[in-house]
């Protein structure tokens, strides 16, 4: 993890604010939802905040105020594909003229973007993923995942890592980084040989380099099994890694069923998971189910049952997964929309899914994703004097303001 120095000190209070529970790690079930609160502050000093409460009962500073807006945490982006080197526009073009995404991988899907980054030098990756990252900062993301899983092979996933690490390091917001080198097999290496050369030599060298927070594996009939899911967490635990899991994306597979047995920080996508893995989410203690509506929109999936989820006790989060095949989205306020308006969750709810839950998902929480003394200053300023104007108004970026640690990293 990466974070900026904490140096800031400052106010602000606006119309509205909305955050959910601190003393909650993540909100569960039915609840307890955030509530809003009508002319508050919020002050901070050396990043870390000092006071929450009624704008007039805050001394010793002189807060910006903010007329008709609302205060919020900072969106928690828990999983995108960043980085990588270039967009698939004719991929999306393709899709809309019938192609589906499984005939799409063969020949381009991962593998083309894994071409495309081995065909990038380091300073051209990076360069082109800041301006991406500052755009996140600038529609309100103070934290988010960075992943491997375009370099398949050993030699290239490190390279991918490493790049992860470098732009962990230069972003303003907070980073984990997430090992995904079983994203897809490698062409002309068998299923097994690849898992064994995860296990066996890029999981203990990712380590060795301090490379990576996490792993994960996507688990689908064109990618990984249960049993490869098993193996990559049996070595990532090994050496104190936590486990996340691309699950039910495609078809039901029993991977939700299998991240929660594994003690996995996420399940994510689950657009066809069972109903045995909707009672597993529910029940489970610490696997956050991660939705991601926008690319469910891209390529036209069956929505997952959200409500379900939800009622089962499950602990739902909101990610954008950016990337450049099936969701080159990276706006947190355009997921927030597209999960209210296509998956039916309400405002508030969708609210604790992209702060909150989405930082339980990464292991931040409770540190990260509500407001709170004693929490790092991570806060955004929306336009609207009330939450529920940002899902109300998909294509529009609210944030006027972005602080990380108390910095001010983006917004207008």
């Amino acid at each position: 993890m990466t974070a900026m120095p904490l140096t800031a000190r400052g106010a602000v209070a606006a119309t509205s604010l909305v955050t959910p529970a601190a003393e909650l790690t993540a909100v569960r079930g039915d609840g307890p939802w955030p509530v809003e609160a009508s002319d508050q502050a919020v002050a901070w000093d050396e990043g870390v905040i000092t006071y929450v409460g009624p704008a007039d009962g805050l001394v010793e500073f002189d807060p910006e105020w903010f007329e008709g807006c609302t205060i919020a945490p900072g969106f928690v982006d828990c999983h995108t594909h960043l980085p990588f080197a270039g967009w698939r526009a004719d991929e999306f073009e393709a899709r809309l003229s019938g192609v589906s995404y499984r005939e799409l991988h063969g020949e381009g899907g991962i593998y083309r973007s894994a071409r495309m980054l081995a065909e990038a030098s380091d300073d051209e990756v990076l360069a082109f993923c800041r301006s991406l990252v500052q755009e996140m900062a600038d529609h309100g993301t103070t934290a988010l995942e960075l992943k491997t899983g375009y370099g398949l092979s050993v030699e290239a996933e490190l390279r991918q890592a490493r790049l992860a690490r470098r732009l962990a390091e230069e972003a303003p917001q907070t980073c984990s980084v997430t090992l995904l080198a079983c994203h897809a097999v490698p062409e002309g290496m068998e299923r097994a040989d690849w898992v064994r050369a995860v296990c066996d030599e890029l999981i203990p060298e990712a380590v060795r380099e301090g490379l990576v927070d996490a792993v994960d594996v996507y688990v689908e009939d064109i990618a990984f099994s249960l049993d490869d899911l098993r193996e990559v967490a049996r070595c990532a635990s090994q050496v104190g890694l936590p486990l996340r899991c691309h699950a039910d994306q495609l078809g039901p597979s029993g991977a939700a069923e299998a991240a929660v047995a594994l003690d996995a920080l996420s399940a994510d996508h689950l657009n066809h998971v069972s109903a045995a893995g909707i009672s597993a989410l529910g029940a489970a203690p610490a696997t956050v189910a991660v939705l991601l509506p926008t690319s469910t929109l891209f390529l036209r999936s069956t929505p997952p049952d959200v409500r379900a989820l939800i009622d089962a006790g499950a602990a739902v989060a909101i990610a954008t997964d950016f990337n450049p095949g099936t969701s080159p989205v990276l706006s947190m306020p355009e997921a927030i929309a597209t999960a209210c308006s296509l998956y039916g969750l309400r405002p508030l709810e969708a609210l604790a899914a992209a702060t909150e839950n989405a930082s339980a998902a990464l292991g931040l929480a409770p540190e990260r994703g509500t407001l709170a003394p004693g929490r790092p200053a991570d806060l955004v300023v929306l336009d609207g004097d009330a939450f529920r104007m940002v899902p109300y108004r998909p294509g529009h970026n609210p944030v006027v303001r972005t602080f990380v640690d108390g910095e001010r990293v983006g917004g207008r």
